[in-house]
């Protein structure tokens, strides 16, 4: 069984910061190449949940995650696999867009899980605690008590503030919301390293991860995005009867709706984010 929060100790060097497979294997090929092409070791990369997803290969990317020996962490869908909920737990509004949607992705996953997938996913932890150039970092999925809490950049500080007491840490990584973006206040770090398993609706097919650096002994942080295979990933959901306006939005990097964004988050839809 998993245990709520796993110390994972003191890591030194880069750190490679990423979240929201989504059962995109062809997105997870890719990353994987880069962090072998920048020497990033798997004790030194971190997954903030959502394997498993809306894409084609659910269990193909669980056994590449544990094949690969990377630290990860449970996000809502992997939690109710584990439990064998009715749904992926993200908490959509009842006959919304996504609600509908994840009546089709969700059931895939769970008839494509093997036990080998479940046994993996049940010894994740909800949560990582380490340190890193003299900060305490805590990886959570979307909010230090609710897994499935959507914590934006335009979600109010306060909140935010509330997770580091609970926490105790300095810099808090979080994913669940699908956008990448880091906030700075009162010496506190919000990182959100976005996802790779689908684009940040910004109208580009691009996804995001996040490195952290440890150089002179400092803390820095810095996004990075990359383009894959989307197409082959897009042709392997409308293989498989998957919804069709998330395949499509792999290659237009438009998400099929703003449901669970706010209004700040849905004006930028479209316009190609730049850090």
């Amino acid at each position: 069984m998993s245990q709520l929060t796993k110390n994972i100790g003191e890591i030194s060097g880069k750190i490679l910061v990423f979240g929201g497979i989504y059962s995109n294997y062809q997105s997870l090929e890719e990353l994987r190449r880069i962090a072998d092409e920048a020497q990033i070791p798997p004790q030194n990369i971190i997954c903030t949940g959502d394997i498993v997803g809306y894409c084609a290969s659910p269990s193909e990317c669980i056994d590449f995650v544990e094949d690969w020996g990377i630290w990860a962490i449970q996000g809502n869908v992997e939690q109710n696999l584990i439990n064998e909920t009715e749904d992926c737990g993200c908490n959509f509004e009842e006959g919304s867009r996504c609600d509908i949607f994840s009546k089709q992705w969700f059931p895939f996953a769970v008839m494509q899980m093997t036990e080998r997938n479940l046994n993996f996913l049940a010894q994740l932890p909800e949560r990582l605690t380490f340190e890193y150039a003299k900060q305490k970092i805590e990886v959570i999925h979307g909010s230090y008590e609710h897994i499935s809490e959507f914590i934006f950049r335009s979600t109010d500080w306060a909140v935010k503030a509330y997770n580091f007491s609970k926490t105790n840490a300095n810099v808090v990584l979080a994913g669940h919301c699908g956008l990448p973006f880091g906030q700075e206040k009162a010496g506190k770090y919000w990182l959100n390293a976005g996802v790779i398993g689908m684009p940040a609706n910004d109208g580009t097919p691009r996804v995001w991860y996040l490195i952290l650096d440890d150089a002179d002994g400092q803390f820095s942080y810095k996004f990075h995005n990359y383009e894959y295979e989307s197409f082959e990933a897009n042709q392997l959901m409308l293989e498989n009867g998957l919804p069709y306006s998330y395949s499509e939005t792999l290659l237009t990097g438009i998400w099929d709706n703003n449901e669970i964004l706010p209004d700040e988050e849905t004006a930028l839809q479209g316009i190609p984010i730049e850090f």
